[in-house]
Protein backbone atom coordinates (compact mmCIF):
# COMPACT_ATOMS: atom_id res chain seq x y z
CA UNK A 1 0.00 0.00 0.00
CA UNK A 2 2.71 2.84 0.98
CA UNK A 3 4.62 1.27 -2.25
CA UNK A 4 1.41 2.25 -3.90
CA UNK A 5 1.09 5.82 -2.85
CA UNK A 6 4.74 6.34 -3.32
CA UNK A 7 4.41 5.12 -7.21
CA UNK A 8 1.61 7.34 -7.55
CA UNK A 9 3.75 10.43 -6.25
CA UNK A 10 6.36 9.59 -8.46
CA UNK A 11 4.33 9.61 -11.25
CA UNK A 12 2.86 13.08 -10.11
CA UNK A 13 6.41 14.61 -9.52
CA UNK A 14 7.08 13.19 -13.39
CA UNK A 15 4.70 15.12 -14.59
CA UNK A 16 5.00 18.06 -12.26
CA UNK A 17 8.45 19.41 -12.19
CA UNK A 18 8.13 22.15 -9.72
CA UNK A 19 7.40 19.36 -7.14
CA UNK A 20 10.71 18.14 -5.09
CA UNK A 21 10.82 15.36 -2.87
CA UNK A 22 12.05 16.35 0.94
CA UNK A 23 12.92 13.14 2.91
CA UNK A 24 9.40 11.55 2.74
CA UNK A 25 7.74 14.88 1.76
CA UNK A 26 7.19 16.86 -1.63
CA UNK A 27 7.16 20.66 -0.87
CA UNK A 28 6.78 23.52 -4.51
CA UNK A 29 9.91 24.97 -6.14
CA UNK A 30 10.32 27.25 -9.15
CA UNK A 31 11.73 25.48 -11.82
CA UNK A 32 15.99 26.38 -12.12
CA UNK A 33 18.01 27.11 -15.21
CA UNK A 34 19.55 24.71 -16.98
CA UNK A 35 22.91 26.16 -18.53
CA UNK A 36 23.93 24.66 -21.86
CA UNK A 37 27.37 24.71 -22.57
CA UNK A 38 28.92 27.33 -25.11
CA UNK A 39 28.95 26.72 -28.72
CA UNK A 40 32.57 25.50 -29.51
CA UNK A 41 32.41 27.54 -32.84
CA UNK A 42 32.06 30.49 -30.79
CA UNK A 43 35.72 30.49 -30.10
CA UNK A 44 36.35 31.32 -33.73
CA UNK A 45 33.18 33.28 -34.59
CA UNK A 46 33.50 35.93 -31.25
CA UNK A 47 36.85 36.93 -32.68
CA UNK A 48 35.83 37.14 -36.15
CA UNK A 49 32.94 38.99 -35.40
CA UNK A 50 35.01 41.58 -33.06
CA UNK A 51 37.79 42.02 -35.12
CA UNK A 52 34.95 42.56 -38.18
CA UNK A 53 33.45 45.13 -36.40
CA UNK A 54 36.66 47.07 -35.35
CA UNK A 55 37.97 46.89 -39.18
CA UNK A 56 34.87 48.63 -40.33
CA UNK A 57 35.13 51.20 -37.80
CA UNK A 58 38.74 52.08 -38.74
CA UNK A 59 37.80 52.02 -42.29
CA UNK A 60 35.53 54.40 -41.54
CA UNK A 61 36.68 56.14 -38.88
CA UNK A 62 36.07 60.04 -40.16
CA UNK A 63 32.18 59.07 -40.18
CA UNK A 64 32.49 57.29 -37.06
CA UNK A 65 34.41 60.67 -35.26
CA UNK A 66 31.94 62.96 -37.41
CA UNK A 67 28.75 61.40 -35.18
CA UNK A 68 31.10 61.73 -31.76
CA UNK A 69 31.76 65.37 -32.70
CA UNK A 70 28.09 65.82 -33.19
CA UNK A 71 27.67 64.21 -29.21
CA UNK A 72 30.03 66.50 -28.21
CA UNK A 73 28.45 69.67 -29.47
CA UNK A 74 24.94 69.10 -29.58
CA UNK A 75 23.31 68.37 -26.22
CA UNK A 76 20.56 67.07 -28.32
CA UNK A 77 22.51 64.32 -29.30
CA UNK A 78 24.54 64.06 -26.38
CA UNK A 79 23.07 60.85 -25.56
CA UNK A 80 24.90 58.62 -28.01
CA UNK A 81 27.50 57.77 -25.71
CA UNK A 82 25.69 56.06 -23.86
CA UNK A 83 24.13 54.10 -26.99
CA UNK A 84 27.44 51.86 -28.08
CA UNK A 85 28.29 50.41 -24.19
CA UNK A 86 24.35 50.38 -23.58
CA UNK A 87 24.20 48.18 -27.15
CA UNK A 88 26.86 45.61 -25.55
CA UNK A 89 25.52 45.44 -21.91
CA UNK A 90 21.65 44.52 -23.25
CA UNK A 91 23.75 41.40 -25.77
CA UNK A 92 26.03 40.51 -22.30
CA UNK A 93 22.41 40.11 -20.09
CA UNK A 94 21.46 37.56 -22.73
CA UNK A 95 24.81 36.11 -23.00
CA UNK A 96 24.17 32.14 -22.13
CA UNK A 97 21.06 32.42 -24.41
CA UNK A 98 23.19 33.23 -27.67
CA UNK A 99 25.89 31.23 -26.52
CA UNK A 100 24.14 28.28 -27.01
CA UNK A 101 23.54 29.11 -30.33
CA UNK A 102 25.86 28.26 -33.54
CA UNK A 103 27.20 30.70 -35.46
CA UNK A 104 27.06 29.80 -39.11
CA UNK A 105 28.41 32.69 -42.01
CA UNK A 106 25.09 34.50 -43.84
CA UNK A 107 26.99 35.41 -47.15
CA UNK A 108 23.54 37.08 -48.96
CA UNK A 109 24.23 39.76 -45.53
CA UNK A 110 27.25 40.55 -47.61
CA UNK A 111 24.97 42.02 -50.36
CA UNK A 112 22.90 44.01 -47.85
CA UNK A 113 26.18 45.30 -46.36
CA UNK A 114 27.09 46.43 -50.01
CA UNK A 115 24.01 47.99 -50.68
CA UNK A 116 24.57 49.87 -47.16
CA UNK A 117 28.10 51.46 -48.38
CA UNK A 118 26.73 52.77 -52.10
CA UNK A 119 24.03 54.30 -49.59
CA UNK A 120 27.38 55.91 -47.63
CA UNK A 121 28.94 56.78 -51.06
CA UNK A 122 26.12 58.59 -52.17
CA UNK A 123 25.44 60.48 -48.75
CA UNK A 124 29.38 61.45 -48.95
CA UNK A 125 29.24 62.63 -52.73
CA UNK A 126 26.12 64.74 -51.47
CA UNK A 127 27.73 65.74 -48.70
CA UNK A 128 24.53 64.65 -46.14
CA UNK A 129 25.50 64.07 -43.01
CA UNK A 130 22.85 61.38 -41.69
CA UNK A 131 23.55 59.48 -44.68
CA UNK A 132 26.44 58.28 -44.14
CA UNK A 133 25.75 57.79 -40.77
CA UNK A 134 22.91 55.53 -40.78
CA UNK A 135 25.08 53.53 -43.72
CA UNK A 136 27.54 53.22 -41.00
CA UNK A 137 25.17 51.21 -38.59
CA UNK A 138 23.65 49.66 -41.25
CA UNK A 139 27.09 48.35 -42.30
CA UNK A 140 27.96 47.10 -38.65
CA UNK A 141 24.51 45.46 -38.55
CA UNK A 142 25.08 43.37 -42.09
CA UNK A 143 28.36 42.45 -40.82
CA UNK A 144 27.03 40.35 -37.35
CA UNK A 145 24.16 38.92 -40.06
CA UNK A 146 27.48 37.93 -42.23
CA UNK A 147 29.95 36.52 -39.93
CA UNK A 148 27.50 34.81 -37.02
CA UNK A 149 24.25 34.25 -39.32
CA UNK A 150 20.51 34.90 -38.94
CA UNK A 151 19.78 32.60 -35.92
CA UNK A 152 22.37 34.57 -33.60
CA UNK A 153 21.72 38.33 -35.37
CA UNK A 154 17.65 37.42 -34.48
CA UNK A 155 18.15 36.53 -30.79
CA UNK A 156 20.25 40.22 -30.17
CA UNK A 157 18.13 41.35 -32.89
CA UNK A 158 17.38 45.05 -30.45
CA UNK A 159 20.48 45.37 -29.22
CA UNK A 160 21.68 45.94 -32.66
CA UNK A 161 18.48 48.33 -33.55
CA UNK A 162 18.93 50.07 -29.81
CA UNK A 163 22.69 51.23 -32.15
CA UNK A 164 20.49 53.55 -34.96
CA UNK A 165 19.69 56.23 -31.32
CA UNK A 166 23.11 56.65 -31.96
CA UNK A 167 22.43 58.55 -35.15
CA UNK A 168 22.83 62.10 -34.83
CA UNK A 169 18.76 62.50 -36.30
CA UNK A 170 16.10 64.38 -35.63
CA UNK A 171 16.76 67.88 -36.50
CA UNK A 172 14.55 68.49 -39.41
CA UNK A 173 11.24 67.98 -37.32
CA UNK A 174 12.40 71.87 -35.37
CA UNK A 175 10.58 73.91 -37.59
CA UNK A 176 6.98 71.67 -37.58
CA UNK A 177 7.91 71.40 -33.59
CA UNK A 178 8.81 75.40 -33.29
CA UNK A 179 4.89 76.01 -35.66
CA UNK A 180 2.89 73.66 -33.29
CA UNK A 181 4.31 75.20 -30.14
CA UNK A 182 4.14 78.56 -31.13
CA UNK A 183 0.38 77.90 -32.00
CA UNK A 184 -0.28 76.26 -28.73
CA UNK A 185 1.17 79.31 -26.96
CA UNK A 186 -1.17 81.59 -28.24
CA UNK A 187 -4.47 79.37 -27.56
CA UNK A 188 -2.97 78.99 -24.06
CA UNK A 189 -2.79 82.05 -23.46
CA UNK A 190 -6.00 83.43 -24.97
CA UNK A 191 -7.84 80.89 -23.06
CA UNK A 192 -6.47 82.34 -19.47
CA UNK A 193 -7.33 85.89 -21.02
CA UNK A 194 -4.11 87.19 -21.72
CA UNK A 195 -4.35 89.37 -25.53
CA UNK A 196 -1.28 88.10 -27.35
CA UNK A 197 -0.09 88.87 -31.11
CA UNK A 198 1.25 86.60 -33.02
CA UNK A 199 2.85 86.80 -36.56
CA UNK A 200 5.09 83.28 -37.05
CA UNK A 201 6.96 82.17 -34.29
CA UNK A 202 6.62 86.03 -32.62
CA UNK A 203 4.24 86.72 -29.91
CA UNK A 204 3.55 89.91 -28.22
CA UNK A 205 1.32 90.06 -25.06
CA UNK A 206 1.24 93.19 -22.51
CA UNK A 207 4.31 91.91 -20.86
CA UNK A 208 6.35 92.03 -23.81
CA UNK A 209 7.44 89.96 -26.47
CA UNK A 210 8.51 86.48 -26.93
CA UNK A 211 10.12 84.37 -29.71
CA UNK A 212 9.71 80.26 -30.23
CA UNK A 213 13.21 79.43 -31.71
CA UNK A 214 15.55 76.03 -31.65
CA UNK A 215 15.52 75.51 -28.35
CA UNK A 216 11.49 75.38 -27.94
CA UNK A 217 10.63 73.08 -29.99
CA UNK A 218 11.23 70.44 -27.95
CA UNK A 219 13.38 68.27 -29.54
CA UNK A 220 15.62 66.96 -27.58
CA UNK A 221 13.16 65.93 -25.02
CA UNK A 222 11.19 64.32 -27.90
CA UNK A 223 15.13 62.76 -28.92
CA UNK A 224 15.86 61.88 -25.39
CA UNK A 225 12.21 60.13 -24.34
CA UNK A 226 12.14 58.33 -27.39
CA UNK A 227 15.38 56.46 -26.67
CA UNK A 228 14.80 55.69 -23.17
CA UNK A 229 11.36 55.36 -23.72
CA UNK A 230 11.98 52.77 -26.30
CA UNK A 231 14.79 50.58 -23.92
CA UNK A 232 12.18 50.89 -21.15
CA UNK A 233 9.79 49.03 -23.23
CA UNK A 234 12.30 46.04 -24.05
CA UNK A 235 13.37 45.84 -20.73
CA UNK A 236 9.97 46.15 -19.12
CA UNK A 237 7.15 44.38 -21.45
CA UNK A 238 7.42 41.19 -23.52
CA UNK A 239 4.56 41.58 -25.12
CA UNK A 240 4.67 43.65 -29.02
CA UNK A 241 1.52 45.60 -28.63
CA UNK A 242 2.77 46.74 -25.10
CA UNK A 243 6.48 47.63 -26.35
CA UNK A 244 4.46 49.85 -29.09
CA UNK A 245 2.31 51.41 -27.14
CA UNK A 246 4.89 52.83 -24.74
CA UNK A 247 7.41 53.91 -27.28
CA UNK A 248 3.79 55.29 -28.98
CA UNK A 249 3.07 57.14 -25.59
CA UNK A 250 7.26 58.38 -25.46
CA UNK A 251 7.00 60.05 -28.51
CA UNK A 252 3.28 62.18 -28.11
CA UNK A 253 4.04 62.74 -24.08
CA UNK A 254 6.82 64.96 -24.58
CA UNK A 255 5.47 67.18 -27.17
CA UNK A 256 2.58 67.80 -25.62
CA UNK A 257 4.65 68.37 -22.51
CA UNK A 258 6.93 70.56 -24.31
CA UNK A 259 3.48 72.87 -25.56
CA UNK A 260 3.00 73.29 -21.91
CA UNK A 261 6.23 74.28 -20.66
CA UNK A 262 6.20 76.58 -23.10
CA UNK A 263 3.05 78.17 -22.17
CA UNK A 264 4.07 77.85 -18.38
CA UNK A 265 7.41 79.81 -19.12
CA UNK A 266 5.57 82.81 -20.65
CA UNK A 267 2.98 82.67 -18.21
CA UNK A 268 5.44 82.83 -15.35
CA UNK A 269 7.31 85.75 -17.31
CA UNK A 270 4.14 87.68 -17.61
CA UNK A 271 2.49 86.95 -14.35
CA UNK A 272 5.86 88.02 -12.40
CA UNK A 273 6.67 91.25 -15.06
CA UNK A 274 9.24 89.33 -16.55
CA UNK A 275 11.65 88.76 -13.72
CA UNK A 276 11.36 84.96 -13.25
CA UNK A 277 11.82 82.47 -16.30
CA UNK A 278 13.90 85.27 -18.31
CA UNK A 279 17.25 84.02 -17.84
CA UNK A 280 19.03 81.03 -16.74
CA UNK A 281 15.96 79.82 -14.52
CA UNK A 282 14.27 79.91 -17.92
CA UNK A 283 16.13 76.85 -18.81
CA UNK A 284 16.07 75.26 -15.19
CA UNK A 285 11.73 75.43 -15.27
CA UNK A 286 11.84 73.59 -18.52
CA UNK A 287 14.35 70.48 -17.71
CA UNK A 288 12.17 70.30 -14.24
CA UNK A 289 8.88 70.12 -15.74
CA UNK A 290 10.06 67.83 -18.42
CA UNK A 291 11.87 65.53 -15.61
CA UNK A 292 8.78 65.28 -13.66
CA UNK A 293 6.64 64.77 -16.63
CA UNK A 294 9.05 61.43 -17.78
CA UNK A 295 9.29 60.36 -14.61
CA UNK A 296 5.95 59.97 -13.96
CA UNK A 297 5.12 58.47 -17.55
CA UNK A 298 7.88 56.00 -16.72
CA UNK A 299 6.18 55.22 -13.18
CA UNK A 300 2.47 54.96 -14.62
CA UNK A 301 4.26 52.68 -17.42
CA UNK A 302 6.31 49.95 -14.79
CA UNK A 303 2.78 49.35 -13.17
CA UNK A 304 2.01 47.02 -16.27
CA UNK A 305 5.03 45.80 -16.34
CA UNK A 306 5.41 42.08 -17.72
CA UNK A 307 7.98 39.62 -15.96
CA UNK A 308 9.45 37.16 -17.98
CA UNK A 309 8.04 34.04 -17.36
CA UNK A 310 9.74 31.03 -16.79
CA UNK A 311 10.63 28.67 -19.18
CA UNK A 312 11.42 24.46 -19.21
CA UNK A 313 12.62 23.21 -22.03
CA UNK A 314 11.10 20.35 -23.58
CA UNK A 315 13.55 18.32 -24.08
CA UNK A 316 17.05 19.43 -22.44
CA UNK A 317 20.82 18.74 -24.41
CA UNK A 318 22.62 16.04 -22.23
CA UNK A 319 26.46 17.44 -20.52
CA UNK A 320 28.48 18.70 -23.56
CA UNK A 321 25.95 18.89 -26.27
CA UNK A 322 25.06 22.26 -28.43
CA UNK A 323 22.73 23.19 -30.47
CA UNK A 324 23.58 23.23 -34.20
CA UNK A 325 26.66 22.16 -35.91
CA UNK A 326 30.41 23.51 -35.37
CA UNK A 327 31.34 25.58 -38.55
CA UNK A 328 34.50 25.53 -39.78
CA UNK A 329 37.72 28.31 -39.09
CA UNK A 330 37.88 28.25 -43.02
CA UNK A 331 34.20 29.72 -43.14
CA UNK A 332 34.15 31.97 -40.74
CA UNK A 333 37.29 33.79 -41.27
CA UNK A 334 36.19 33.66 -44.99
CA UNK A 335 32.83 35.81 -44.41
CA UNK A 336 34.77 38.16 -42.19
CA UNK A 337 37.60 38.66 -44.61
CA UNK A 338 34.83 39.44 -47.35
CA UNK A 339 32.80 41.49 -45.15
CA UNK A 340 35.78 43.29 -44.58
CA UNK A 341 36.61 44.24 -48.55
CA UNK A 342 33.40 44.70 -49.61
CA UNK A 343 32.93 47.39 -46.85
CA UNK A 344 36.40 48.57 -47.75
CA UNK A 345 35.68 49.07 -51.75
CA UNK A 346 33.44 52.04 -50.84
CA UNK A 347 36.05 54.78 -48.96
CA UNK A 348 38.12 53.82 -52.39
CA UNK A 349 35.30 54.66 -54.71
CA UNK A 350 35.07 57.84 -53.18
CA UNK A 351 38.77 58.86 -52.98
CA UNK A 352 38.64 58.06 -56.74
CA UNK A 353 35.52 60.85 -57.21
CA UNK A 354 37.50 62.88 -54.99
CA UNK A 355 40.66 62.87 -57.16
CA UNK A 356 38.06 64.98 -60.07
CA UNK A 357 37.97 68.11 -57.86
CA UNK A 358 38.00 71.81 -60.03
CA UNK A 359 40.14 74.88 -59.73
CA UNK A 360 38.86 76.94 -56.95
CA UNK A 361 36.33 79.53 -57.77
CA UNK A 362 37.59 82.97 -57.51
CA UNK A 363 34.27 84.97 -57.96
CA UNK A 364 31.43 84.78 -59.74
CA UNK A 365 31.36 85.63 -63.59
CA UNK A 366 30.08 89.29 -63.92
CA UNK A 367 26.22 89.42 -64.89
CA UNK A 368 25.34 90.80 -68.39
CA UNK A 369 23.20 94.11 -68.74
CA UNK A 370 19.68 93.18 -67.50
CA UNK A 371 17.06 94.81 -69.77
CA UNK A 372 15.25 98.05 -67.97
CA UNK A 373 17.52 97.04 -64.66
CA UNK A 374 20.61 99.05 -63.49
CA UNK A 375 22.58 98.99 -60.35
CA UNK A 376 21.87 101.50 -57.54
CA UNK A 377 23.44 101.92 -54.06
CA UNK A 378 21.72 102.29 -51.27
CA UNK A 379 17.80 101.77 -51.33
CA UNK A 380 17.15 98.98 -49.98
CA UNK A 381 17.85 97.39 -46.35
CA UNK A 382 21.55 96.47 -45.20
CA UNK A 383 20.23 92.48 -45.62
CA UNK A 384 22.36 89.47 -46.77
CA UNK A 385 21.28 85.67 -46.26
CA UNK A 386 22.94 84.21 -43.71
CA UNK A 387 24.89 81.62 -46.27
CA UNK A 388 28.32 80.44 -45.55
CA UNK A 389 31.79 78.83 -46.47
CA UNK A 390 30.80 79.45 -50.18
CA UNK A 391 33.50 79.83 -52.90
CA UNK A 392 32.22 82.95 -54.03
CA UNK A 393 29.53 84.94 -53.95
CA UNK A 394 27.65 88.42 -55.30
CA UNK A 395 25.49 90.61 -53.97
CA UNK A 396 23.80 93.74 -55.70
CA UNK A 397 20.38 96.08 -56.08
CA UNK A 398 19.08 97.18 -58.92
CA UNK A 399 16.13 99.88 -59.60
CA UNK A 400 13.85 100.08 -62.84
CA UNK A 401 11.39 102.91 -62.89
CA UNK A 402 11.66 103.43 -58.58
CA UNK A 403 11.15 100.04 -58.10
CA UNK A 404 14.43 98.34 -56.15
CA UNK A 405 15.31 94.73 -56.22
CA UNK A 406 17.97 92.61 -54.37
CA UNK A 407 20.42 90.18 -56.13
CA UNK A 408 22.12 87.71 -53.77
CA UNK A 409 24.21 84.68 -55.04
CA UNK A 410 26.66 82.71 -53.71
CA UNK A 411 28.42 79.65 -55.30
CA UNK A 412 29.85 76.49 -54.59
CA UNK A 413 32.57 74.35 -55.69
CA UNK A 414 34.25 71.12 -54.11
CA UNK A 415 31.71 70.72 -51.44
CA UNK A 416 32.50 68.69 -47.97
CA UNK A 417 30.68 68.37 -44.69
CA UNK A 418 31.99 72.30 -44.15
CA UNK A 419 31.89 73.81 -48.03
CA UNK A 420 28.21 72.89 -49.03
CA UNK A 421 25.29 74.52 -50.52
CA UNK A 422 22.38 72.69 -48.57
CA UNK A 423 23.20 72.50 -44.84
CA UNK A 424 20.95 73.56 -41.51
CA UNK A 425 23.25 76.64 -40.63
CA UNK A 426 22.75 78.26 -44.21
CA UNK A 427 19.34 80.37 -43.80
CA UNK A 428 17.80 83.69 -44.51
CA UNK A 429 17.71 84.72 -40.94
CA UNK A 430 19.14 83.13 -38.03
CA UNK A 431 16.40 82.57 -34.92
CA UNK A 432 18.49 84.50 -32.72
CA UNK A 433 18.93 87.83 -35.51
CA UNK A 434 18.67 91.11 -33.43
CA UNK A 435 16.99 92.21 -36.31
CA UNK A 436 15.66 90.33 -38.49
CA UNK A 437 12.59 87.45 -38.15
CA UNK A 438 10.78 85.17 -40.59
CA UNK A 439 7.29 85.96 -40.21
CA UNK A 440 5.70 83.63 -42.63
CA UNK A 441 6.48 81.59 -46.18
CA UNK A 442 5.54 79.63 -48.98
CA UNK A 443 6.24 78.32 -52.61
CA UNK A 444 4.94 79.76 -55.71
CA UNK A 445 4.88 78.90 -59.23
CA UNK A 446 7.55 80.19 -61.89
CA UNK A 447 8.52 80.50 -65.14
CA UNK A 448 12.27 81.58 -65.05
CA UNK A 449 14.21 81.30 -68.54
CA UNK A 450 11.24 79.65 -70.48
CA UNK A 451 11.63 76.91 -67.63
CA UNK A 452 8.76 76.21 -65.44
CA UNK A 453 9.92 76.35 -61.39
CA UNK A 454 8.63 76.21 -58.04
CA UNK A 455 9.96 78.81 -55.97
CA UNK A 456 10.57 79.52 -52.20
CA UNK A 457 8.66 82.72 -51.24
CA UNK A 458 9.42 84.09 -47.74
CA UNK A 459 8.01 87.21 -45.59
CA UNK A 460 10.54 88.91 -43.59
CA UNK A 461 10.10 91.65 -40.83
CA UNK A 462 12.88 94.00 -39.85
CA UNK A 463 14.29 97.38 -37.87
CA UNK A 464 10.91 99.51 -37.83
CA UNK A 465 8.35 96.70 -38.29
CA UNK A 466 9.71 96.96 -42.39
CA UNK A 467 8.80 93.84 -44.29
CA UNK A 468 10.80 92.45 -47.28
CA UNK A 469 9.80 89.75 -49.43
CA UNK A 470 12.21 86.59 -50.18
CA UNK A 471 12.27 84.79 -53.52
CA UNK A 472 14.96 81.87 -53.34
CA UNK A 473 16.00 78.10 -55.52
CA UNK A 474 19.08 76.54 -56.73
CA UNK A 475 21.39 76.10 -59.33
CA UNK A 476 22.95 72.56 -59.61
CA UNK A 477 24.93 72.39 -62.92
CA UNK A 478 22.19 73.69 -65.03
CA UNK A 479 19.06 72.44 -63.06
CA UNK A 480 17.21 74.71 -61.13
CA UNK A 481 15.31 73.46 -57.95
CA UNK A 482 14.06 74.97 -54.70
CA UNK A 483 13.95 71.40 -53.29
CA UNK A 484 16.75 70.72 -50.88
CA UNK A 485 16.62 67.10 -51.40
CA UNK A 486 16.46 67.53 -55.28
CA UNK A 487 19.61 69.65 -54.83
CA UNK A 488 21.46 66.74 -52.83
CA UNK A 489 20.09 64.13 -55.46
CA UNK A 490 21.30 66.47 -58.47
CA UNK A 491 24.56 67.10 -57.11
CA UNK A 492 24.68 63.25 -56.22
CA UNK A 493 24.12 62.51 -59.99
CA UNK A 494 26.87 65.21 -61.15
CA UNK A 495 29.87 64.14 -59.07
CA UNK A 496 29.27 60.27 -59.52
CA UNK A 497 28.81 60.80 -63.35
CA UNK A 498 32.18 62.94 -63.72
CA UNK A 499 30.46 66.88 -64.01
CA UNK A 500 31.44 68.36 -60.62
CA UNK A 501 29.08 69.79 -58.29
CA UNK A 502 29.38 73.25 -58.99
CA UNK A 503 26.04 74.61 -57.52
CA UNK A 504 24.70 78.09 -56.25
CA UNK A 505 21.71 79.48 -54.36
CA UNK A 506 19.78 82.48 -56.05
CA UNK A 507 18.22 84.76 -54.00
CA UNK A 508 15.78 87.60 -54.95
CA UNK A 509 13.87 90.46 -52.22
CA UNK A 510 12.04 93.60 -52.25
CA UNK A 511 10.58 95.87 -49.89
CA UNK A 512 7.18 94.61 -49.31
CA UNK A 513 4.89 97.87 -49.54
CA UNK A 514 2.62 97.21 -50.11
CA UNK A 515 2.72 93.14 -50.43
CA UNK A 516 1.17 93.20 -53.98
CA UNK A 517 4.09 95.47 -55.14
CA UNK A 518 6.73 93.66 -54.14
CA UNK A 519 5.76 90.25 -55.78
CA UNK A 520 5.65 92.65 -58.87
CA UNK A 521 8.41 93.85 -58.65
CA UNK A 522 10.39 90.64 -57.82
CA UNK A 523 8.01 88.59 -60.82
CA UNK A 524 9.06 91.83 -63.10
CA UNK A 525 12.88 91.52 -62.14
CA UNK A 526 13.09 87.88 -62.07
CA UNK A 527 11.71 87.51 -65.60
CA UNK A 528 14.26 90.26 -67.25
CA UNK A 529 17.79 88.77 -65.12
CA UNK A 530 16.27 84.80 -65.57
CA UNK A 531 18.58 84.34 -68.53
CA UNK A 532 21.34 87.08 -67.21
CA UNK A 533 21.85 84.91 -64.09
CA UNK A 534 22.07 81.28 -65.72
CA UNK A 535 24.68 82.58 -68.48
CA UNK A 536 26.72 83.81 -65.50
CA UNK A 537 25.96 80.84 -63.49
CA UNK A 538 27.27 78.66 -66.65
CA UNK A 539 30.18 80.84 -66.87
CA UNK A 540 31.44 80.31 -63.49
CA UNK A 541 31.25 76.60 -64.11
CA UNK A 542 33.18 76.69 -67.13
CA UNK A 543 35.91 78.69 -65.63
CA UNK A 544 36.80 75.06 -63.94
Amino acid sequence: MAISVCADHLESVMDDPTQVPVGNKFMNQAPSRISLLPHPGWRVALPAVVLTLIAILVVFRETAFSMVDIWVRSGTYAHGFIVPPMTLWLIWRMREKVAVLAPRPCYPAVFLLATAGFAWLLGEVATVNVVPHFALIFMLVFAVLAVLGPVVARSIAFPLLFLFFAVPFGDFTQPKLMEWTAKFTVLGLRLTGVPVYSEGQNLVIPSGSWSVVEACSGVRYLIASVTVGTLFAYLTYHSLKRRLLFVGISIIVPIIANWLRAYMIVMIGHLSGNKLAVGVDHLIYGWVFFGVVILTMFWIGARWREDEPPVVPASVPTSGETVGGVPTVSSVLAAAVVTILVAAFWPFAQRQIDQHTAQPVRQISPFGPIAGWHETRGGLYDWSPRFENYAARTQVVLEKDGRLAGLFVAYYRNQDQQHKLVSSTNVLVTSDDPLWSRIGGGTQELSLNQQPLKIRTTRLRGPGSTQMVVWQWYWVNGRWTSSDVLAKAYTAFSRLTGQGDDSAVVILYAQQAPPAEAEATLAAFADAAGEVIETALWQTADSR
